[in-house]
């Protein structure tokens, strides 16, 4: 039920503990870090709240009526409630910011996301990171939904609801097998030829397949080739890509190991921009704050 005037002040009552305890106004009044005159219109409407007088104010100080004794043994478990309420409270807040839920789409989960990480545990020592990763619509939608604090997506779209700031540059690149027909012919394959290929390639939803069929579309306007393979890994499309199913489109991150390694060869597509934006997304009118903010953070730092 609502609580009556008379009792939903607490402040006031904790201050005329204090008199209690201390015998004087103004001493009390220092203990709560306020001005004398303060502390004493406080006490004056509690007392006009209460309806009888709670204070002997004299030269000497202030102590208690009767009445104000009776008041004040009564105060005193509400005010060790109302204490082990707050303490409650900031355990709860302290826990719940000390946890950073995000989600990172696959590229920033396994090629960025490791060394941010790193440099917020040197930050804020004491957070626990919860991560999931899939594609950047599974992130999206988490994000939207509240089930994370902080997403890290590749796809071009950013839905409705969403703020979002870049937080790197990716470029996808086309690569083969050294023994693929394209890695040894001097033409480089066009934009139209890579649209009529099937490629190995992720799920839709993914963001890299999304850039992808975004950009090729803008060339070729029409239908793409089905995938020679789909998969929701990237280092499946790796691999399939290396025993020569196909070619593919990943990541400049992701396919480093292979292409210096020499398992994978990177062919240019002349009439073809695949530069992409990798931003962090969260819900509109929501700030970040605690350690998901200093993170936030550490993603927008420029890199050497």
């Amino acid at each position: 039920m609502p609580l009556s005037a008379r009792v939903s002040e607490l402040t006031s009552y904790d201050l005329l503990l204090s008199v209690a305890e201390l015998g004087s106004i103004g001493r009390a009044a220092r203990v709560h870090g306020m001005s004398q005159p303060a502390a004493s219109v406080r006490l004056r409407q509690l007392e006009a709240r209460a309806g009888v007088p709670l204070l002997e104010r004299g030269t000497r100080g202030a102590r208690l009526t009767t009445e104000g004794q009776l008041v004040a043994s009564w105060a005193q478990p509400v005010l060790d409630a109302a204490s082990d309420l707050e303490a409650g409270i900031a355990a709860l807040r302290a826990d719940r910011e000390s946890h950073v839920r995000i989600a990172a789409s696959l590229t920033v989960a396994e090629y960025l996301l490791p060394r941010w990480l790193i440099a917020l545990k040197a930050v804020d020592p004491g957070t626990v990171v919860a991560l999931t990763s899939g594609n950047s619509a599974d992130v999206a939608a988490q994000v939207l939904a509240g089930a994370v604090e902080l997403g890290f997506v590749e796809g071009p779209d950013i839905p409705d609801g969403l703020q979002a700031k870049e937080v790197a540059r990716d470029e996808l690149v086309l690569v083969v097998a050294p023994t693929h027909p394209w890695a040894t012919r001097r033409r480089r394959p066009r934009a139209a030829e890579l649209a009529a290929t099937p490629l190995v390639s992720r799920e839709p939803g993914s963001g890299t397949r999304q850039a992808l069929e975004r950009a090729l579309r803008a060339h070729v306007g029409g239908a793409l080739a089905e995938p020679a393979l789909e998969v929701s890994s990237t280092t499946a499309i790796k691999a399939a890509a290396v025993g020569g199913i196909g070619p593919a489109v990943l990541s400049a991150y992701a396919v480093a190991p292979e292409l210096a390694a020499g398992t994978l060869v990177r062919l240019p597509v002349p009439d073809l921009d695949l530069s992409r934006r990798l931003r962090a997304i969260w819900q509109a009118g929501r700030t970040p704050r605690g350690p998901t903010r200093d993170l936030l953070a550490i993603a927008l730092q420029p890199t050497g």
